[in-house]
């Protein structure tokens, strides 16, 4: 499995949609939902899958899947 495909299977699971919805709209302002309990799990198990540890910066910043990815990049996570 990609790491992609990782980054994409946990935003579906977290927020129980399809993987084809996930693109540049999926984010905190257009997502019915997602609060900072989601954004808690949807950290935590990118943290888990990923073997990293996100300081409290970008877990407050990780407000989309485009910024999700940014901030993987940041750990040399290439998706």
């Amino acid at each position: 499995m990609t790491n992609l495909e990782k980054y994409n299977q946990i935003f579906a699971e977290v927020f129980a949609v399809k993987e084809d919805q996930l693109n540049a709209d999926f984010d905190s302002q257009h997502v019915e939902g997602w609060d900072s309990v989601r954004q808690l799990s949807l950290t935590t198990a990118v943290e888990d899958a990923f073997d990293i540890m996100l300081d409290a910066d970008d877990i407050i910043d990780f407000s989309s899947y485009e910024k999700g990815k940014e901030i993987l990049r940041k750990y040399e996570i290439e998706l």
